[in-house]
């Protein structure tokens, strides 16, 4: 088990899209008085002592604190190629993936996830949640090492879902049953697309 939250967990934000659908900086949107992405980055910091922020090529924007950036390689390739770049960077042997436009990830349910990817041990090698039959694939917790070998191989053969990751990767899921006492709303899996998302 983890010893303490934050003990051997890394935390990659995905904030490379282009927002084409809300029509502007929808990481700097204003949610309940603070930017999305803070908003995103505060909700993984919550578990996870190591986070890094995965931004578009040329996103000079600052994420204060101990936050790490790195741009992803590739603009507007996908998140499976600005996972690789994560994980590549990421500093411990468990890792929380969020979306930047998440702004009301539930600690309870990530540290459930990543309490039950742990207790799994070896063979499963990541932890989605289920919403209404459908694995849901962000957040993710999932093992740094074993990820990054299968994310850069689908890359390398042309994949960009980040769907497809879980395919390929021995995966624990979480049924609503589970999670959803612990966020009864859902708040975990709810992301911003569109300026009326906020």
């Amino acid at each position: 088990m983890i010893d303490s939250p934050g003990s051997g967990v890394s935390a990659v934000v995905l904030a490379g899209g282009r927002s084409s659908r809300f029509g502007g900086d929808k990481l700097g949107a204003d949610v309940g008085g603070r930017p999305l992405l803070e908003r995103a980055i505060d909700g993984v910091s919550a578990v996870a002592r190591d986070v890094v922020v995965v931004l578009a090529p040329g996103d000079g924007r600052s994420v204060g604190g101990n936050v790490r950036t790195v741009a992803d390689p590739e603009p507007h390739g996908g998140p499976l190629v600005g996972l690789a770049a994560g994980l590549e960077v990421a500093a411990e042997s468990i890792v929380v993936v969020a979306g930047g436009d998440m702004p009301s990830l539930d600690r309870d349910v990530i540290e459930l996830m990543v309490r039950t990817l742990v207790a799994a041990g070896e063979g499963t090698d990541a932890v989605v949640l289920v919403q209404r039959s459908r694995i849901a694939p962000l957040p993710a917790v999932m093992r740094t090492g074993a990820a990054s070998d299968v994310v850069t191989r689908l890359v390398a053969d042309g994949e960009r879902s980040l769907r497809a990751l879980f395919e390929h990767l021995p995966t624990r899921r979480i049924t609503e049953d589970e999670w959803r006492p612990l966020d009864p709303e859902a708040r975990t899996l709810r992301d911003v697309d569109r300026p009326s998302d906020v």
